[in-house]
C-alpha cells in the first residue's frame, strides 16, 4: 500500500503529497490537485496519485470535493511530459481511463470546485462529478483539437451527457472557451458564484449529499452512469433500485423520520447497524 492510503486513512490532519492536497471537512473529503506552478496540468505519476486519492476517498469517505489550487482548476494533461513511447503512452491513457471510470461508478458522490479554468483532461474532470460550482470568471474548454488531439478522460461520454451530442461535438471540434455564463446557460456547470467562493460553495453542497441516504446516493449515481438509457433499461434500474433500498436502515430512518415529522438521520442509521460503513 503506498503513503498516500496510509496517511490518507487517518482522515485527522490535512496531509501534502506530491502534486496532491487531501483534506477531510466532516464527512467531505476535499481532493485539491496542487501543482500551482504549472496551472495544476496532470503528468503520469499525478493520474496515479489522483486515482489512488478517488479510490481510497470511494471507501472512507461519504463525498468528494474536487478542486485545483490557486489560480487554475486544471489546464489538462502536461504537454511538456508526452513522448512519442508508445508504452508511456499507453500507461497514460490506462490511467486517466481508470480515473474516469472510478469517479462514474464510484459509490460516492462527487462535486467540483471550478476556479480559473478547466481545459482538456481538466475539463473532462469537472464533467465527471456529479455536480460543478464554478466562478464567474471560469473558463471551460475542451481544448485537445489544438495540440493534435482527440478527447481522453472520458470527455466523449461525459461531455454530451451535460451539454448534449451537438454542443459536445462544437466544443470539441472547435476549441473555443465557454466562458462561465454561457457554461451556466447550457448545462455545462450547475451553480455560479462569486470568484475565490467555489471550493466553500462545493463543500456545502457535499455535505449535504454526504448527509443523505448513502445507498439513495449510489444508486442514483449508478441510473445515470449505466450504458442502457433507454426507457425499459431505466425502468428496470429504478425498479432493482428500488427494491434494494427498501431493505436498508437508511429507508426505515427516512420512513420513520417522515411519520414523526423530523429530519432523518442516515449517517446515524448507517453507523448504528452492524457492520455499517463510513
Amino acid at each position: 500500500m503506498s503513503a498516500l492510503a496510509d496517511d490518507a486513512g487517518t482522515g485527522a490532519d490535512d496531509t501534502t503529497y506530491d502534486g496532491l492536497l487531501v483534506e477531510d471537512r466532516g464527512h467531505v473529503r476535499v481532493i485539491t490537485l496542487n501543482r500551482p506552478e504549472r496551472r495544476n496540468a496532470l503528468d503520469l505519476e499525478d493520474r496515479a496519485v489522483l486515482l489512488e486519492a478517488l479510490e481510497t476517498a470511494d471507501r472512507q469517505s461519504r463525498a468528494i470535493v474536487l478542486t485545483g489550487a490557486a489560480p487554475t482548476f486544471c489546464s489538462g494533461g502536461d504537454i511538456s511530459s508526452m513522448t512519442l513511447d508508445p508504452e508511456i503512452g499507453r500507461r497514460r491513457l490506462e490511467l486517466v481511463n481508470a480515473v474516469a471510470r472510478q469517479m462514474a461508478e464510484s459509490s460516492t458522490p462527487i462535486v467540483a470546485a471550478v476556479e480559473g479554468g478547466a481545459f482538456g483532461l481538466g475539463l473532462a474532470l469537472a464533467c465527471s462529478t456529479d455536480l460543478v460550482v464554478a466562478s464567474s470568471t471560469s473558463r471551460f474548454a475542451a481544448s485537445f483539437i489544438k495540440v493534435g488531439l482527440a478527447p481522453d478522460t472520458g470527455l466523449s461520454w461525459s461531455l454530451p451527457q451535460r451539454v448534449g451530442r451537438a454542443m459536445a461535438r462544437r466544443m470539441v471540434l472547435t476549441a473555443r472557451t465557454v466562458g462561465a455564463t454561457e457554461a451556466l446557460e447550457v448545462g455545462l456547470v450547475d451553480e455560479l458564484v462569486d470568484e475565490g467562493s467555489a471550493l466553500d460553495r462545493a463543500v456545502e453542497l457535499a455535505q449535504a449529499l454526504a448527509e443523505a441516504s448513502a445507498p439513495a446516493v449510489a444508486a442514483v449515481r449508478r441510473i445515470f452512469a449505466q450504458p442502457d438509457q433507454s426507457l425499459d433499461a431505466l425502468l428496470n434500474a429504478e425498479a432493482e433500485a428500488q427494491l434494494a433500498l427498501f431493505q436498508t436502515p437508511e429507508f426505515a430512518e427516512g420512513q420513520a423520520a417522515f411519520l414523526e415529522r423530523r429530519p432523518a438521520d442516515f449517517v446515524g442509521a448507517a453507523t448504528s447497524t452492524v457492520g455499517g460503513q463510513r
